[in-house]
């Protein structure tokens, strides 16, 4: 991902930084605008932001030329953009071109229509390209390539009749299906008022209250500093959604104590990777990929119904890397910290975590009292400034409060571009029909074969998911694959959480790995080593979502989508749990006493018996005697002959 270059002296950028903040509380919850008007409005100022504060070239970051070109950029944006939002708000009636909303001329768009659009995809691209680098903007110029020379493709690359520019300009720009479709949407409705959610609770310090409060908890513990980065990163992740963030936050911290105890910076930063990986999965937050799926799952699910699915998953998933990580500490020797760092020498704040739960205990109490994700987040905002104003640790100042308005714009402005970037793709997914085409092939592919189906949709999540963040690769999975989903013999909410899962594990998927690649520059690891040690730390983020599947109990679900009974729910989580176990063991060659290889390879097969089997027929039977070997396994491991190495420090 390409550094930023944070303007934070230039008064310009922290007065569009608050704009923003200040117009997304306001537009959503008071209607300033129609919707596209107000999508206009977000995306130019996201625009703006990204092109004030990412150089055209790093190396060019204080050069005049990159300070002509931006200002180029700058006017064009508010010229397009602004011409998107008059064209398209009733108030400016009397600036609309023939009289008519932008919306209701489609089809008889006029040539300055279609050159504001073609000037506008121009900026997306190159705002994604600077913001999150090249992925995206190569991705959304191949399914352009596609959608113009489409008559020309092979058979297996699904050909049609292939389209204009002006039909492509008027699908993916001037009309609502594209750049000012569902990913922009979402990003406005929802997600940037978590974002600013948690930089509010940043500014309080109840944030560092989370680290504090685990590292006191995990403080005698073995291995305890890598128990506190799955902690924290758990946390702190479902508030930020971005696992390369969240890594680069907490990594700073936990990456450096993790080695002092004894983790070599390889293991260090994959375990920090793989625990950052993970929170966007933790709810009640979950980053974003809650907010879409409000929208893609059919039929439609509530906010309460998708934190209630994700709930067992997450803490399955956090339970087998702690697991991990204290099998892997005793197979290294790794110590316990026993002495708290100088900026730590201050006691904790008990009311910072009052502040820290409290604000989430009342965004739950909204969202269970049927008030919308946006409605309940506000709510949730003015929560966090009552909570706060009682302690002097927590209390927020007018500069605290700007500060967190610009933070969330720094944090927020990202997603914007690759939400209307990704709009591009969708605009031409509608257009093509690849949506159903592709679906189709994958079906047709996987001969009506359930875990044939899976594989195929994993393999193609990862591949896709390598480079963009989790929640935009899950967003593009659902358009491109959403038919899929629905003949995979279980609930449509399961189907779904099973891609986003898959979206989430590419940023610990070599050879693409964000994540580990960032904290890989904390660690001063090699970079491919420490990406394969977070995978192998993640590896039971690859399972779970197989056995959630197989499995809908783990969701609370039945397969014809019913509430599931609290004995099958407890009966399901035992047994994986006893299944992570086992793998968590296998991954770090160790449980009671090392293991042999022979054991961490039976280990290793029980536990993934346990995981892609259903409960039906002979493979229920199968199940119980993999948990019951395991166990044994387990509790036998004493008497079976070590490792040569199993003191090395590698997974």
């Amino acid at each position: 991902m390409p550094e930023q270059t944070m303007p934070a002296g230039r008064p310009i950028y922290n007065i569009l930084a608050v704009l923003l903040s200040v117009f997304v509380l306001a537009a959503v919850n008071f209607n300033l605008f129609d919707q596209q008007p107000n999508l206009a409005l977000f995306g130019m100022l996201g625009l703006v932001l990204v092109f004030l504060s990412h150089p055209l070239l790093k190396r060019w970051s204080d050069n005049l030329l990159n300070r002509i070109v931006n200002l180029v950029l700058i006017g064009a944006t508010l010229v397009v953009f602004g011409y998107i939002f008059i064209q398209s708000e009733r108030l400016f009636e009397y600036f609309w071109i023939d009289g008519t909303l932008l919306g209701d001329r489609a089809g008889n768009e006029r040539s300055f229509d279609y050159f504001i659009a073609g000037v506008g995809l121009v900026l997306v691209l190159e705002a994604t390209r600077r913001a999150i680098g090249w992925t995206l903007p190569i991705l959304c110029l191949v399914f352009i390539a596609y959608a113009v020379y489409g008559q020309s493709m092979p058979d297996w690359l699904f050909p049609h009749r292939g389209s204009g520019l002006g039909q492509i300009a008027q699908k993916t720009f001037l009309q609502s299906g594209g750049v000012f479709g569902i990913a922009l949407r979402v990003m406005f409705m929802y997600v940037f008022l978590f974002v600013l959610f948690g930089t509010l609770l940043e500014q309080t310090g109840a944030t560092g209250y989370v680290i504090k409060f685990a590292r006191r908890l995990f403080r005698n513990s073995s291995g305890g500093p890598a128990k506190v980065a799955v902690v924290s990163s758990g946390l702190m992740g479902s508030l930020s959604g971005s696992a390369v963030a969240n890594t680069a936050t907490t990594g700073t911290f936990t990456i450096p104590l993790m080695k002092s105890s004894g983790f070599n910076a390889e293991s260090a930063g994959g375990i920090e990777a793989a625990a950052s990986s993970g929170g966007a999965l933790m709810p009640p937050i979950m980053g974003a990929g809650a907010y879409m799926m409000l929208e893609m799952v059919e039929p439609t699910v509530t906010y309460i119904e998708i934190i209630k699915a994700a709930l067992i998953p997450a803490i399955l998933y956090y339970t087998a890397l702690l697991l991990t990580v204290h099998f892997h500490a005793k197979r290294i020797g790794a110590s316990a910290e026993q002495h708290i760092e100088a900026d730590d020498d201050q006691p904790m704040s008990a009311y910072q975590g009052v502040v820290f739960f409290g604000s989430f205990v009342i965004l739950i109490v909204m969202l269970v009292s049927g008030f919308t994700p946006f409605r309940a987040v506000s709510v949730s905002l003015a929560g966090i400034l009552f909570l706060s104003l009682f302690n002097r640790s927590t209390r927020l100042n007018p500069r605290k409060i700007l500060s967190a308005f610009t933070g969330a714009a720094k944090g927020g402005m990202a997603l914007i571009v690759a939400a209307s970037c990704v709009g591009i793709i969708l605009g031409i997914v509608d257009m093509t029909g690849l949506g159903a085409a592709l679906p189709a092939k994958i079906q047709a592919f996987a001969n009506e074969n359930a875990i044939l189906a899976l594989l195929l949709l994993m393999v193609s999540t990862i591949i896709l998911g390598m480079g963009l963040p989790s929640a935009v690769c899950y967003l593009l999975m659902a358009i491109l694959v959403g038919s899929v989903l629905d003949t995979l013999n279980t609930p449509p909410l399961a189907a779904h959480l099973f891609i986003f899962y898959f979206g989430m594990m590419s940023m610990v998927t070599p050879p693409v790995a964000l994540a580990a690649y960032a904290a890989a520059a904390i660690s001063k690891g090699d970079v491919m080593r420490t990406a394969l040690s977070a995978f192998r730390f993640a590896l039971v983020g690859f399972a779970l979502p197989f056995a959630f599947v197989l499995k809908p109990e783990l969701l609370m679900l039945t397969r014809d989508n019913q509430a599931a009974g609290p004995f099958m729910i407890a009966a399901t989580v035992t047994i994986t749990l006893i299944a992570i176990w086992g793998l968590a063991a296998s991954i770090a060659g160790h449980a009671s006493k090392p293991l042999g290889s022979l054991v961490r390879a039976a280990l290793l097969a029980l536990s993934l018996v346990v995981f892609f089997t259903r409960w039906q027929n002979v493979q229920s039977v199968a199940q119980l005697i993999a948990a019951a070997a395991i166990v044994v396994l387990l509790f036998q491991n004493s008497k079976i002959p070590s490792l040569p190495d199993s003191r090395q420090q590698g997974v």
